[in-house]
């Protein structure tokens, strides 16, 4: 039931290599479990960092084009990672199987593109940010950026509208338990009106995580928005967060 609620590929929207951006270079690696995922790098000769992006639970890496280019200008090079089931992405997605995505495309970030931790960024937006959280757990690396994320698909499903099947959720998606282990720096981004997953549900991941930490409230921003209607004050945020 979670999968059912959590999960929304598209794979209408996709793009050949040679439509990609200059500088953007599709990669294939595998999962522990053998499934095959698909990522875009865009490279940033200039920077020895990288951000690993992990996207929302619509759509697919190439709807997100503009934002993984907006993130290069800022001075990374960008790690965009396509769940299992999206775009050209094998398999079905599934809460663990999108945790074994991002720690097979840590593994390829840093074993195979020789990336020290401490100068890898990890971005999560969304549903994005249960993959960044679970993934940035006890890791020394350079920071983590959440966007919009919820504490908890308990927590989820009572905003939906759908607490008589609170319970049913178990442990799924526990930002807010699993922040707790997070020893880098944190940013927390989050819009004011967001009705998909309201701003409260920021707060708590926020305020449960330990390390040094900031919070930035977008005010008027939904859910959608940030990166494009309130592009100027959520690209500022990221930056000086990145530097």
């Amino acid at each position: 039931m979670v999968n059912f609620f959590a999960f929304h590929p598209d794979d209408t929207y996709i793009l050949p290599s040679e439509a990609l951006p200059p500088g953007t270079e599709e990669i294939s690696f595998e999962a522990e479990d053998g499934v095959r995922i698909q990522a875009l790098h865009l490279h940033n000769p200039s920077s020895d960092t990288i951000t690993i992006f992990f996207h929302g639970n619509a759509g697919n890496i190439y709807r997100r084009l503009n934002d993984y280019r907006r993130l290069r200008r800022l001075g990374t090079g960008v790690f965009a990672v396509s769940y299992r089931g999206y775009a050209k992405s094998q398999g079905s997605p599934s809460e663990a199987g999108i945790y074994r995505d991002g720690k097979a495309a840590f593994d390829h970030v840093t074993k195979v593109m020789g990336y020290p931790a401490p100068r890898i960024f990890i971005f999560g937006r969304s549903i994005g940010s249960t993959v960044a959280t679970d993934l940035a757990q006890d890791k020394d690396i350079a920071g983590l950026i959440l966007v919009s994320p919820l504490s908890s698909a308990r927590d989820q499903a009572s905003v939906m509208g759908l607490g008589f099947a609170a319970p049913l959720t178990g442990n799924a998606f526990e930002n807010a338990k699993k922040i707790k282990r997070l020893k880098a720096p944190l940013v927390v981004i989050h819009g004011t009106r967001d009705r998909i997953i309201p701003i409260g549900m920021g707060r708590n991941v926020f305020d449960a995580a330990t390390s040094q930490k900031y919070f930035h409230e977008i005010e008027g921003a939904g859910h959608n928005d940030l990166s494009n209607r309130f592009a100027a004050e959520y690209w500022t945020v990221i930056s000086d967060f990145l530097k």
